[in-house]
């Protein structure tokens, strides 16, 4: 395993019963970067964020954090580590000064350190007005950051954060968002899980998709956008028209679909600088009409849906509309 890791794993199993959480997940987190962590439901994300917070221990594989086994030297590990989960694990009849004072005392602090480390958090992460006030009154935004705060009260190198902004209004996971990149620009190893695409794609240095207990693709968002394909045209025409198919035809790279009613076509490509304005010109010298050309470049939700046939929410409403993988397109490949 890399020295400079923080967060490593080879060959991790764990299963219950019949059921087969992990089937061997590697991983590696180089010190100061994010590892994101993505996959459906069941995909055994939860199961190996667990086995390396030393809250299960694995049925095969070694797994170091922060330089100590899960296993062997769990308390070494649980002194390094900060656990933000998916639901808050705070008091919601203490304030938010209290939580992060008692979190502090039952790790050890001395009362006076306690005490200055819960007021340096709530001013960090923009809580100093809502010290008094209890947790029940918090908004889900102010809730989150608290519960980041306090996974936070000991200084730990490495943060685990289980799907951080679940729940959370847009302009409140901008600021987390934010909160999270001022950790790791002060040296802290985070591994992140999270439905949302978007965030991986923002926040993640390296990503990886988990599925039926393997990773099943591993590297930077651009890597992984570059193994689905290129670029996807999307024409919508006023009216269907059958010369459009052929008109299309010379700068497409493979089928091309139609949706039912004929006037929305999709086909991938290969970019080029103005390629969607040649592609208009085309169509208008064949007498064809456009309401719109667009030229979209794969995003994490195509690679999710094509990694693990899970529709993300784009795809969802595709095909709802007629146009997508969903089998509701007629699909016409040129030879």
């Amino acid at each position: 395993m890399p020295t400079d890791s923080m967060i490593q794993a080879e060959g991790l199993k764990k299963r219950y019963g019949e059921t087969v959480a992990l089937a061997g997940i590697d991983l590696d987190v180089p010190t100061g970067s994010i590892l994101g962590m993505l996959g459906p439901n069941g995909a055994g994300k939860t199961t190996a964020v667990r086995i390396l917070t030393t809250l299960t221990l694995p049925d095969g594989g070694h797994a170091r954090v922060a330089g100590y086994d899960v296993v062997a030297q769990a308390p070494q590990v649980r002194r390094n580590i900060g656990v933000t989960a998916q639901d808050a694990t705070l008091d919601e009849m203490l304030t938010g000064w209290q939580n992060l004072v008692m979190i502090g005392r039952l790790s050890g602090l001395r009362r006076i350190e306690a005490r200055a480390r819960a007021r340096d958090l709530l001013g960090q992460f923009e809580l100093a007005d809502a010290a008094d006030r209890i947790l029940k009154s918090y908004s889900g935004g102010m809730r989150r950051r608290l519960d980041l705060a306090a996974g936070l009260v000991t200084h730990p190198p490495v943060l685990f954060l289980d799907e951080p902004t679940t729940g959370l209004d847009p302009t409140s996971r901008v600021r987390m968002w934010g909160i999270i990149r001022e950790l790791v620009a002060d040296g802290v190893t985070l591994l992140l899980t999270t439905q949302y695409l978007d965030e991986a794609d923002e926040l993640a240095d390296r990503i990886i998709v988990v599925d039926h207990g393997r990773v099943i693709a591993a590297g930077t968002a651009p890597e992984l956008k570059t193994k689905i394909g290129g670029a996807r045209l999307e024409v919508t025409l006023n009216s269907a028209d059958p010369a459009a198919i052929g008109t299309l035809g010379p700068f497409v790279d493979g089928a091309i679909q139609v949706s039912h009613d004929g006037r929305r076509l999709r086909a991938p490509v290969r970019s080029g600088d103005g390629l969607a304005t040649t592609i208009v010109r085309a169509l208008d010298q064949a007498g064809i009409t456009v309401d719109d050309v667009a030229l979209h470049q794969p995003s994490l939700d195509d690679v999710f849906f094509v990694l693990t046939g899970h529709p993300a929410p784009e795809r969802a409403a595709d095909a709802r509309a007629g146009i997508g993988p969903s089998g509701s397109e007629t699909e016409v490949a040129l030879r």
